[in-house]
């Protein structure tokens, strides 16, 4: 064998084997991997079970004039996705105004959107009545707002319209603020 063929035969011999060792190392292994970070989502306020809470407000009505007061509220709520139904019963004292002092109870129906994690807008509707003078029943209508503070107090905002039922011919506006507490 000439020396140019044994150089050739060393070539192809070096070659093959280098193509060989290749093939067997195309299994790799990563030395690194894209690591995705956990994501935490902080649940939003959790609108349903009971509540309670104090409030302040207005109601003005013809023959009972503009009267201001405090109450007290409780409440029950279930929520659904982002559906909330809920119940109500509440009393306030009035005072001033052409019946001077005098309180108003409230049985109330709730049925709202839960528009974002903290916020309620809600339509109220139900039955609210004169304990004192002067004599009348209404029924009530409207709305509010409800924003949740922390994970147990809320701050509302309610309007209330009453419709005369017994007692009067007069229909009362009443505007409430007030917090509760969530259990």
């Amino acid at each position: 064998m000439s020396l140019f063929n044994k150089m050739a035969f060393a070539a192809l011999a070096t070659t093959l084997s280098i193509g060989t060792a290749n093939a067997a190392d195309l299994i790799t292994v990563p030395t690194s991997t894209p690591a995705e970070m956990p994501v935490y989502e902080e649940p939003g306020f959790d609108w349903s079970g009971f509540y309670a809470g104090v409030y302040g407000g207005a109601q003005n009505g013809a023959t009972s004039g503009t009267q201001y007061g405090l109450g007290i509220q409780a409440g029950v709520n279930a929520q659904f996705d982002f559906y909330l139904l809920g119940a109500e019963v509440a009393v306030h004292g009035l005072t001033g105004g052409a019946a001077g002092n005098t309180s108003y109870g409230q049985i109330l129906g709730r049925a709202g959107l839960v528009v974002s994690d903290d916020v309620l807008v809600y339509a109220a509707g139900g039955y609210g009545i004169d304990l004192g003078p002067p004599d009348e029943q209404d029924a009530l209508l409207g709305g509010g707002i409800e924003l949740a503070v922390n994970d147990s107090i809320t701050v509302e905002a309610q309007y209330l319209h009453g419709f005369p039922l017994n007692g009067g011919t007069n229909a009362k506006d009443q505007f409430t603020v007030g917090a509760n507490f969530h259990f």
